[in-house]
């Protein structure tokens, strides 16, 4: 029984040592291929990580490039859309197309109907005096409008009571050339029975007279009517026919007539004491130009040159100029004038409002808006002096100008000592310029005759590029010169309350007749 026993139980195995080994080198075998497998999977997701990190960087690159391109977008749309009154570009740029410019008050529009209001006293057509009225017509009524008695007819003059009601009707006389014939006749001597014919009078040199010529050459620059339609109009109202060429011709006599007068003016230019300069683009022949303009207290003088630098101003105002020279802030001002200037606030406030328009940062809009609050208080100063006894809040003398003006000086400067190191580039190049260029902006205080813009000289510019743009510039060195001197004439006229084409008549008479010109400045004879 104890051997069925033994034989029954089986006895408990243990496994051998390389057994065991063999297990744990499977087990390390694979452990080593699942970290070898972590590490792979480990450095495929760095790889990933640093391939999307760049692409980030790039992206973000990218953005930020996208982000300036727009800002420079924005800004150049904005610059475009800028218009005469937040840019120095001339209002004849503005264009139909553009962006409307904001004339007057900005308060809604009222509801009263245009025209005169009740209340508001009337405004007719004064009559002229009795000595001017070529004819008068007495007007009597056929019959009494309260018994029907009827008057007597032509030729009895019933009696009146008290003064008549006076009518007057202004019409033009039958308009018809005057054309007169010179018969020069050829004499015979009765000492030797020779011919002798008659030179033609010195008034009677080209086929119009001084009259005929100035209206033409009047209705070009004065009127700026293209020579063309000026054929018509002396066609068509005078009756006279002429030719291009004879338009052409009259307008080179006027210029030659009023060549002395206008040499005149510009050897008065460098003893002015002040003035106003200005240039703009003209054409020749499609070759670029330059118009410059100068205003002085009696005269203005046009002249057309190559060149928009400082070499025309030493050519037109010598050297060193002894007076004050009202200008914008173009360099070829400043590389020449070292003396008293005055700088344009109309320009600089101009560039304040543009800078304001396209203003991104809260430091610029404060910079614009309070530099815009002190040239109002200034220019409210300047208006009292300048309107009188009618100023709105009362008149004030130099003295009072300049005492009220020093506090605002002084917050001009300190404004622009603040933000002369501004991050902002339009804000700091506008208070550096006001920094640099101080006492310019402020000439207008102290000097008698001197204006703070320079609209003097903006306004006789404009008719220039009226004319410019219905002509489309000159052809030639003779055209160029022609215009400057016309363009002289008329503004010079009236500025000094003559009529251009009394003068032009005048001047082409006495250029015919070989007899001294009349001169442009009444004081020009004198000095």
């Amino acid at each position: 029984m104890k051997a069925s026993k033994r034989q029954g139980c089986s006895p408990q195995r243990t496994n051998p040592p390389q057994v065991e080994q063999r297990r744990l080198q499977r087990e390390n075998n694979r452990l080593a291929r699942e970290i070898e497998s972590l590490r792979q999977q480990l450095k495929e997701r760095d790889r990933k990580l640093a391939e999307a990190e760049k692409e980030i960087a790039e992206r973000e690159g990218q953005i930020a490039e996208a982000e300036k391109q727009i800002k420079d977008l924005e800004r150049q749309l904005k610059l475009r859309r800028q218009n005469s009154t937040t840019s120095s570009k001339p209002p004849s740029s503005d264009g139909l197309a553009g962006e409307p410019r904001q004339r007057g008050s900005k308060r809604k529009k009222g509801r009263r109907k245009p025209g005169g209001q009740p209340g508001h006293r009337g405004r007719w057509r004064e009559l002229v005096p009795a000595e001017r009225v070529n004819e008068m017509i007495e007007v009597f009524p056929p019959r009494c409008r309260h018994c029907h008695h009827r008057f007597p007819g032509r030729g009895t003059r019933p009696d009146v009571e008290g003064e008549p009601r006076r009518h007057q009707v202004t019409e033009l006389p039958p308009i018809e050339a005057h054309i007169t014939e010179y018969q020069c006749q050829r004499a015979l001597c009765p000492e030797c029975g020779n011919a002798t014919q008659a030179a033609l009078p010195k008034e009677a040199t080209g086929n119009f007279g001084p009259q005929l010529t100035a209206l033409i050459a009047y209705l070009t620059v004065v009127c700026r009517m293209p020579r063309r339609v000026v054929l018509e109009l002396i066609g068509q109202v005078l009756g006279i026919q002429l030719s291009l060429g004879s338009v052409q011709n009259s307008w080179e006599e006027a210029s030659e007539a009023v060549a002395e007068p206008c040499a005149e003016l510009e050897r008065q230019l460098p003893n002015q004491p002040v003035v106003n300069s200005d240039e703009t683009g003209y054409r020749t022949n499609g070759e670029k130009r330059w118009l410059w303009a100068m205003v002085a207290p009696g005269f203005v003088f046009y002249k057309i040159a190559l060149s928009r630098g400082a070499e025309v101003l030493v050519q037109l105002l010598g050297a060193a100029f002894a007076g004050v020279l009202c200008s914008d802030r173009c360099p070829s001002y400043l590389k020449y004038h070292k003396g008293t200037g005055q700088f344009c606030w109309a320009h600089f406030k101009r560039n304040v409002l543009g800078v304001l328009e396209i203003a991104k940062t809260t430091e610029a809009e404060r910079f614009c808006r309070d530099l815009l609050a002190l040239h109002a208080r200034l220019f409210r100063l300047w208006h009292r002096f300048r309107d009188g006894p009618g100023a709105r809040h009362g008149p004030i003398d130099r003295q009072q100008l300049i005492l009220k003006s020093i506090p605002l000086e002084k917050k001009f400067f300190e404004l622009a000592d603040r933000y002369a190191d501004s991050g902002d580039k339009d804000v700091r190049n506008l208070a550096t310029a006001l920094l640099t260029h101080f006492e310019r902006f402020f000439t207008f205080l102290y000097e008698e005759g001197v204006e703070p813009t320079n609209n003097s000289v903006e306004r006789a510019l404009r008719c220039a590029v009226q004319w410019r743009k219905i002509s489309f510039g000159s052809r030639s060195a003779e055209g160029e010169v022609a215009v400057a001197r016309l363009l002289t004439v008329a503004r010079t006229c009236q500025m000094q309350g003559q009529t251009p084409l009394g003068y032009l008549s005048a001047a082409i008479r006495s250029h015919r007749s070989a007899q001294p010109i009349p001169h442009l400045l009444k004081t020009a004879s004198t000095t």
